[in-house]
């Protein structure tokens, strides 16, 4: 099954060596969708609100899916997750969280505040791909998205 329009695909993850694994990983499954990267929490921010260095819309596509780390600098991923879910021109886009943790507080936590889906990010390429191709076929394979609507505030 594919979809009318690519879905794109922004990656919130501060280790430059786990986002690294990320893109080669969706190379591997040969996921054509535009992929961006934010590095931390506030930064995620302004990518979805366009502000600072995101001002420009025609710089980078909005995201239809969010791939969130939870453990990042200056604004934490629980917290990032708690505005965009908050905020209403936000709360459609789907979040899949993908983290090391593993904890059931961290996850009931993040299905609280209003996660679409908890993955634990494995170690090594190999089974990273296997998540990725997960990610391939049900998110861009079977879910049907929100009408996108970027929102400034």
């Amino acid at each position: 099954m594919s979809k009318a329009r690519p879905v794109s695909i922004l990656i919130a993850e501060d280790d430059d060596d786990d986002f690294e694994l990320a893109r080669m990983a969706f190379e591997k499954a040969r996921v054509d969708s535009p992929l961006s990267r934010v590095k931390d929490g506030e930064e995620l921010m302004d990518f979805l609100l366009r502000r600072g260095a995101y001002k420009d819309p025609a710089q980078l596509p909005f995201p239809m899916l969010i791939l969130l780390d939870l453990r990042m600098p200056k604004k934490d991923g629980w917290e990032a997750l708690a505005e965009i879910k908050s905020n209403p021109g936000l709360r459609r886009i789907p979040v899949a969280i993908l983290t090391t943790s593993n904890e059931d507080g961290d996850i009931a936590r993040c299905y609280d505040l209003g996660c679409n889906s908890y993955i634990k990010k494995p170690v090594g390429i190999g089974e990273l791909a296997k998540v990725v191709q997960a990610v391939k076929d049900f998110w861009l394979g079977v879910v049907e998205f929100p009408p996108s609507a970027e929102v400034v505030q």
